[in-house]
């Protein structure tokens, strides 16, 4: 059992209180689909998220500071710095998809961002767009505009927070494309340290936090294939589950091609064999 004491659970991680200051994340094998856990682990997807967040960490502190101290050598938990965070979810989009897309053929905008009419899904942005959004305790967090977002914030600290968003973005964005990689859009968490310092928390730039597309099977026009969960997605689907719970158990092979493409995205973002990861977890750092 992880030291510490139990103070709460996600969908994914599992938080644990060392100190006044400390926290021990612990990243699961769990997978959800609309919103439902489902019974089948994804072997090593934990490690994944932990050893690309722990990729990323290192090499955007010039951005932003993060909350990383410590990956412990299981290699799927972290020890972090307690934050105050944000109320809303950071995220930045440089390609029509998801809710954006969703959004945009309903009113020709994302997030009270006016786009050209006539763009296609999953097409490009003229420039990336942050749009914030509610966090959900239950069920899928709510797009809302920068004037909502400003007013839960703060208007100060939510222009620090899209400053941070979207540069932190264009990195992410140059880095994936010069490993064939597209990336669509991301969520950030971004928290206040006790002196009031801006700091990114939870995960960062992650299969689950991200849309990742490969860049030679790119075709706008309709959905992209991609390095996440849209695998096990798909599959329930068209399994004819009606997505309430309990969710249904994933096949060998499902669970197992899912597990490819988290582990693929982790061995292309980094440069990193994953079995190297699990040996030496602080290879990320270098």
């Amino acid at each position: 059992m992880p030291d510490g004491v139990h103070v709460a659970s996600g969908k994914v991680r599992e938080v644990f209180a060392l100190d006044d200051e400390h926290l021990l994340l612990v990243a699961s094998d769990r997978i959800s689909t609309f919103d439902v856990v489902l019974p089948t682990p994804i072997p090593d997807k934990g490690r994944v998220l932990t050893g690309l967040s722990g990729f990323w960490f290192a090499r955007t502190r010039h951005i932003v500071p993060n909350h990383l101290l410590e990956i412990r050598p299981d290699g799927r938990s972290i020890v972090c710095r307690r934050l105050e965070m944000l109320p809303i979810e950071c995220v930045v989009r440089g390609y029509l998809s998801g809710s954006g897309w969703r959004d945009y053929r309903e009113t020709g905008a994302v997030c009270g961002h006016p786009l050209p009419s006539g763009l296609r899904e999953s097409e490009r942005l003229p420039e990336p767009i942050f749009t914030p959004a509610t966090k959900a305790t239950d069920g899928h967090d709510e797009n809302i505009d920068e004037e909502q977002a400003a007013a839960l914030c703060g208007e100060e600290a939510y222009r620090a927070a899209k400053e941070a968003s979207l540069a932190l973005y264009a990195f992410g964005a140059v880095h994936a494309e010069e490993r064939g990689i597209i990336l669509a859009d991301t969520k950030f968490e971004l928290g206040h340290a006790p002196d009031g310092t801006l700091v990114l928390g939870d995960e960062a730039l992650t299969p689950d936090s991200s849309r990742f597309w490969p860049a030679d099977e790119y075709a706008p026009g309709g959905p992209q294939p991609s390095f996440d969960k849209q695998f096990a997605r798909d599959w329930c689907e068209a399994s004819g589950w009606d997505k309430s719970p309990p969710g249904p158990e994933l096949p060998v092979d499902v669970a197992a091609g899912t597990r490819a493409r988290y582990v693929e995205a982790f061995e292309r973002l980094t440069g990193i064999p994953f079995d190297r990861y699990l040996a030496d977890p602080q290879v990320v750092l270098a």
